[in-house]
């Protein structure tokens, strides 16, 4: 484990020091790791998917607890230097640790066997669009727990009707069961950052919901739905169908009522309206 002085070392010895570019603030706080642990339910046979691992303080718990585990890391100097802080550290599982010099929103492919979980103290600027990349990427991913900003996790696993809920939380639903899974306070970081955190657990469905309707057409109805998420479903969905009567005639055949919003519908209530979509006519208006 790392504590706060050996993190500091380490980052002077390297020379570090954390960006707000790439949304590095540092776990400095050993109990943390080991609630996080904990809170993913890493089993001996997993093998797990950190994403941003910094100097390595998840990562030497995680090693602690899972068959393998394979860190992304897209930071020159500390993707250099994370193989050595293993050895150094943790010696013995040495050979159970894979370093991926890469950015994760790029990853498509991880050398040896595939994750059976993410855990991950994510880049706060990009941990959305990571996490619904690599859950698309890697389907063996069964179990998630991400620490994210407070607002964000608020959002990931917020059900249809809050306030917060919007794009995030229906396409982590159409992946996962999402659920919040505590707060992490401002002061186990280096540096500390300017907002609260929140865990988020993800527990992949068994399957998708039942849909003729690919993943990209239900997304797609879900961007429109929230692009303008103020306005009635008839309104906001009109260029998505071709035209506002379109798109109240897909809702009705969806059995959504044109003059809900976004906000209301569930996962599998988009999934059905993507299977009514209006399919284009020559001149542009959709037809049934």
């Amino acid at each position: 484990m790392l504590g706060p002085a050996d993190v500091r070392e380490l980052a002077a010895a390297l020379g570090v020091r954390p960006t707000k570019q790439r949304g590095q603030n540092f776990v400095i706080d050993p109990n943390t790791v080991r609630r996080i642990v904990r809170a993913a339910g890493v089993r001996p046979d997993d093998v797990v998917l950190e994403v941003g691992p910094g100097l390595g303080s998840l990562t030497l718990a995680l090693l602690g607890a899972a068959r393998r585990v394979t860190a992304v890391e897209v930071d020159d100097t500390l993707a250099a230097a994370l193989p050595a802080t293993v050895r150094a550290r943790l010696p013995e599982r040495a050979e159970g640790f894979a370093l991926v010099h890469a950015d994760a929103l790029r990853l498509t492919e991880l050398p040896g066997p595939q994750p059976s979980a993410l855990v991950a103290n994510l880049p706060y600027n990009v941990a959305v669009p990571v996490l619904l990349h690599l859950l698309a990427a890697f389907p063996g991913i069964e179990r998630t727990l991400v620490m994210v900003q407070s607002e964000v996790a608020d959002r990931l696993a917020a059900g249809p009707g809050s306030k917060v809920y919007g794009v995030p939380s229906v396409k982590a639903a159409w992946y996962c069961e999402v659920k919040r899974a505590g707060a992490v306070g401002r002061n186990v970081f280096w540096p500390a950052p300017n907002v609260d955190s929140g865990l988020v657990s993800l527990v992949r469905r068994t399957r998708p919901p039942a849909t003729r309707a690919s993943r990209d057409e239900v997304f797609a109805v879900v961007d429109a739905a929230f692009a303008q998420r103020r306005k009635t479903l008839r309104a906001a969905l009109a260029g998505w169908a071709g035209s506002a009567a379109a798109a109240g005639e897909a809702l009705e055949a969806a059995g959504i009522d044109p003059r809900a919003r976004g906000e209301s519908l569930t996962v599998e209530e988009f999934a059905a309206l993507a299977e009514h979509r209006p399919r284009p006519s020559e001149n542009g208006e959709g037809i049934r």
